[in-house]
Order: C-alpha cells, then structure tokens, then sequence
C-alpha cells in the first residue's frame, strides 16, 4: 500500500463499549478518524467494526508433547488470526517465537516465556522443571527472555497424594514474584485447585490463570489485590474426560476435577460480581486447538456475564490490561469486521466479515 493509499472502514466502529464512531481511515497502516486529504487508492470496509481480539491465554509454538517447530508454530497463529485474534498473550511456550514479530501478516505476541514447573509435577517436555530453591533463578530468566510477563505453574497432581497440590512454598513464590516485579514483569500461575490461591495471591501475584479453586472466601482476596484471572472456559469442559482417564489411577484427583467442573460457571461468575478482572484465554496449544477465541466469550456469556462485558473481557478492557492500544487514533489499524452488532449477541464473533491487520486486509 502506497503512502497515498488507504483503507476506509465504513458502517459502525466500536472505538469503546459505548463509543461508536461511523468510519475511520487507515493511513500508513495506523487508525485515523479525520479523512486523509488527497486520499487515492481507497479500499472500503464495511460493518461493524471491533479492536482485533484478544486471546489472553494461548500457547503458540506448543504442541502436545513440547515444542513444534516453526512450520506448525505458524499454522497455529494463522488459524487464530482467522478468528479474529489479532493479540495473543502467549502464557508459556518452549519455543523461540521472536520470529513471529517480523511478521506483519500475523498476530502480535506478548510472551511470558517458558512455564516454571516443580520437578516432575507438570507435562513432559513443556516446562522449566525446577525445586524451590531454583524457582527466583529461573523467573529472573524468564522475565528477562519474555514480554512482561512470567508464568508459573501453581498446582499439579502430586502422585504420591493422588490429587492436586500446591507445587511451591509460600516463601519461595513471594521471593520470586518480587524478583519478576523488581525486573518489570508481571506474574501469573496455572492454578486448578483450591490450596495454592491464597499464598500466591498474599505473595503478589497479578493474575491467575483457570482460577478452578477460587471459593467464597478466596474471593474477596482477590478483588482486594486486583488479581485477574483468565478462566479458560474451553479448556476446563475437558475435565470430565481427564477424570475419566485417570479414575482408576488417581480416584481423588478425578472427583477433585469433576467438582471444579460443575462449578466453573458459578465461580466465574461470582469473580465477576466481586469485581475481579476477568479476561478471555482459550489455552490453544498443547492439546487444544487455535482459533477458539469466539467460542471463549460465547463461554463467559453462560457463565451469566453480561455481553459487553465479556467482549470486553476480548477487546478494550483486554488490550488495556495488556498495555496495547485499541482502535485509538494514530494505533495500528488491527481490528475485525462483522455483520452484526457483537455488543448484541456474541456469537458472531465466529464470523468474522474482515480480518486487518496493521492496516492491510490479511482476511
């Protein structure tokens, strides 16, 4: 696209939940609400405008058994790129990525490096595997090798218990977690189960990751601390398989996992009316697919969020908590057409009409 050429985008753009702008104009790949003078080479757009989506919580370059290599990586983030995801928060992956950021054609990536795990309580081949006297080491590490962000993973079968367990102490967690803000990154942990919540949360962790456990009491704590939490609907609706899996090996990690499942909308939901930021992840990768980003805030919405707030959870209030821009002027032009209002019913998100990204249109 020459520097004279440029996109407009004509119908309803929602610049906020409640700002709807009639056009706007890509020029030089960036958002402009004031018509470009001279303008020629004009290409049209028209719907109802959205920000890119947001997949708070994705795994491009994972695979089932670890790292893929970059041929798949790339598959995995054109499928998510059809879906209308245009910012991905990468909540741990072993693979190199850096590659993907001179790409224009795919999504932006925020990274949190490679998972933390404690020794043999995680899946094979995905993470650091470390013991608690490693554990600020190795956060140092990652927040130096990510993009503001480090992930831990809170919980796991303990084997020898035969359900899930806290993977770290709580003195451990805190040092680390001060090591990652004292480095200018934030922190987040996988966590299924109840018993990691409350020290993760005491030592200042910033966002919980599935957030399985949370109960009545944890609640308040974590409105208090702000601490968000990505529940991951699509994720946790395998859980009954898992415990079918594991049944006759880990009895009480099975029924553990069945009661987190018939609760999830109830708790997301309670998170929501305590005020705790919740924001939308599909945990693509691993044994997930991509592109599921739409089928996520269709899950919000069961869970009894309101619509605009969970396309919120996708969009403006996401991009804000992740320090990226929206449809603001002089932002780069990242953003979905669709033919309905999505603030109306969600689910045309499944369809989205046009895909730009950086101001070109890849779809």
């Amino acid at each position: 696209m020459s520097d004279r050429a440029v996109l407009h985008v004509r119908g309803r753009v929602l610049a906020g939940p409640e700002d709807v702008r009639d056009e706007l104009w890509v020029v030089g790949g960036r958002v402009s609400y004031d018509r470009p003078a001279g303008a020629r080479d004009v290409t049209t757009v028209e719907g109802w405008a959205l920000p890119g989506l947001v997949d708070a919580h994705c795994h491009v370059g994972l695979g089932a058994h670890g790292p893929v290599d970059a041929d798949v990586a790339e598959k995995q983030a054109l499928t998510d790129r059809e879906a209308g995801t245009l910012l991905i928060r990468d909540a741990g992956s072993p693979s190199d990525t850096r590659w993907v950021d001179d790409r224009d054609d795919l999504p932006k990536i925020i990274r949190a490096g490679r998972h933390i795990a404690r020794t043999r309580r995680y899946l094979r081949g995905y993470a650091h595997e470390v013991e608690p006297a490693d554990l600020v080491a190795y956060v140092a590490r990652e927040a130096r090798r990510g993009d503001g962000w480090v992930k831990l993973v809170g919980d796991w079968i303990d084997r020898d218990l035969g359900d899930l367990a806290a993977c770290w102490p709580r003195e451990a967690a805190q040092a680390a977690i001060a090591e990652a803000h004292r480095l200018g990154a934030r922190v987040t942990a996988h966590c299924f189960a109840e018993d990691s919540l409350r020290d993760l949360v005491e030592a200042g962790i910033d966002c919980v990751e599935h957030a399985t456990g949370l109960t009545e009491d944890l609640i308040p704590l974590f409105a208090e601390r702000g601490v968000a939490i990505v529940p991951t609907l699509v994720n946790i609706a395998t859980f009954p398989d898992l415990a079918a899996g594991g049944e006759q090996k880990y009895p009480a990690w099975s029924a553990h996992m069945r009661r987190l499942h018939a609760r999830r909308y109830d708790t997301v939901r309670a998170a929501y009316d305590a005020g705790i930021p919740v924001f939308v992840g599909t945990d693509a990768g691993g044994s997930l697919p991509h592109g599921l980003v739409a089928a996520e805030v269709e899950e919000l919405v069961t869970a009894a969020l309101p619509p605009l707030p969970a396309l919120a959870a996708a969009t403006w209030s996401a991009r804000a908590w992740l320090g990226r821009p929206a449809l603001d002027e002089g932002a780069p032009a990242d953003l979905g057409g669709y033919d309905t209002d999505p603030r109306e019913d969600v689910r045309v998100l499944a369809a989205p009409r046009r895909i730009v990204l950086n101001g070109t249109v890849v779809g």
